[in-house]
């Protein structure tokens, strides 16, 4: 019923910055919260930032300051600007979405990831 697709994934350099996307369809009627989460090899899935349908914001403090998360005009879309990028922000990283569908379900809904790499 909901499919989230992120985008903007690539190789950067150390410094630089990437936007990353992430697009909600299918029979979706609302749209409660949505998560950015990265995993690095070896490491534990991380919680990067939140958005709620209010517009609050939420930040782990790894990436405090330098990610920036927000909502699309147009689309079900949500971005996650990342400045001052460093090797350590190196993962994959996943839309996550608590939607409310048109028929009434409500669940939460992962993308598949989208690589992030920075390296010299």
């Amino acid at each position: 019923q909901v499919q989230l697709v992120e985008s903007g994934g690539g190789l950067v350099q150390p410094g630089g910055s990437l936007r990353l996307s992430c697009a909600a369809s299918g029979s979706i009627f609302s749209i409660y919260t949505v998560n950015w989460y990265r995993q690095a090899p070896g490491k534990q899935r991380e919680l990067v930032a939140g958005i709620t349908s209010g517009g609050s914001t939420d930040y782990a403090d790894s990436v405090k300051g330098r990610f920036t998360i927000s909502r699309g005009n147009t689309k079900n879309t949500v971005y996650l600007q990342m400045n001052s990028l460093k090797p350590e922000d190196t993962a994959v990283y996943f839309c996550n979405a608590d939607c409310l569908t048109v028929t009434n379900l409500r669940r939460v809904y992962w993308g598949q990831g989208t690589q992030v790499t920075v390296s010299s």
